[in-house]
């Protein structure tokens, strides 16, 4: 269970307390209903190569291709089926984002969604969000990408658990932003990584973060690979519990915490 009345959040790797928002979605909106594309049902599966309108600049490298991994990865240019998470910097080199990389399977429960946007309500929004969290940098979002794991249930699940997450892409040709939503993480791990599959923890835990594909450029969100990610819902390098923002085109660990989050244990008290 959640703390009801206070959310930890990390800031500068400092632990502090922030209010709730009641009721209030971490989500941009997505769905069928947004002209969003959804993954095949299929265990360690990923979209069709997606060509972008406009190229992407990440660590100071443009693509133009791009594929949504249903085991929780946005990778460029080649696919990501790896099941059990390795940590950054990558030995292979594959530059990807992955806001929360472990085995996912939806063929056992929830769905993958995506869509390519320019429509302008949204921007708006994301605009008014990265002008809040980096108020030096001057930017008006002209394109996104949003990508969400509705209710994702994990490999060898025998539970009803599931996970939900969104990662934006967006840029305006010049400077790129990426956007990570945690909205509801229960699980952590799949069985063939080790999890219980009654409770999808332990094993080897989600990992969450960056690589560039060049062996020096990374970031690793803290708590990844340990049982203190499932409260990334909690933690954030913006103020925002279960939102975490990063300026991509030339990466700048600016504001993020060093410290991983904190464990709750069986009787929900903070350690």
């Amino acid at each position: 269970m959640k703390p009801s009345f206070f959310v930890l959040v990390l800031m500068l790797g400092t632990v502090v307390k922030v209010q709730p928002v009641q009721g209030a979605s971490m989500l941009y909106p997505y769905g069928l209903d947004q002209g969003d594309h959804k993954n095949p049902k299929l265990d360690d599966g990923t979209s069709e190569e997606i060509s972008l309108t406009v190229p992407f600049t990440f660590y100071s490298k443009e693509y133009q291709n791009l594929y949504v991994n249903n085991n929780g990865v946005i990778s460029f240019d080649s696919q990501v089926r790896e099941y059990t998470p390795d940590p950054f910097p990558l030995a292979d080199g594959r530059p990807f984002v992955t806001p929360f990389w472990a085995d996912v399977n939806n063929v056992e429960g929830g769905d993958v969604f995506y869509r390519e946007t320019t429509d302008p309500t949204l921007l708006a929004l994301i605009t008014k969000n990265i002008n809040q969290y980096f108020p030096d940098i001057p930017y008006t979002a002209t394109w996104a990408f949003v990508a969400t794991w509705d209710h994702v249930a994990y490999y060898g699940t025998v539970s009803n658990k599931g996970n939900t997450f969104q990662a934006a892409l967006t840029t305006n040709t010049k400077r790129s932003f990426i956007i990570l939503n945690y909205q509801d993480i229960q699980w952590t791990t799949g069985e063939a990584s080790g999890g219980d599959p009654e409770t999808g923890l332990g094993g080897t835990p989600a990992h969450a973060g960056f690589n560039s594909g060049d062996d020096k450029n990374f970031y690793n969100i803290p708590g990844s690979q340990t049982d203190a990610i499932i409260n990334i819902t909690q933690t954030s390098n913006v103020n925002v519990p279960g939102r975490w923002v990063f300026q991509v085109d030339e990466f700048k660990v600016t504001g993020v915490p060093t410290e991983a989050p904190e464990v709750a244990n069986s009787n929900n008290c903070w350690l």
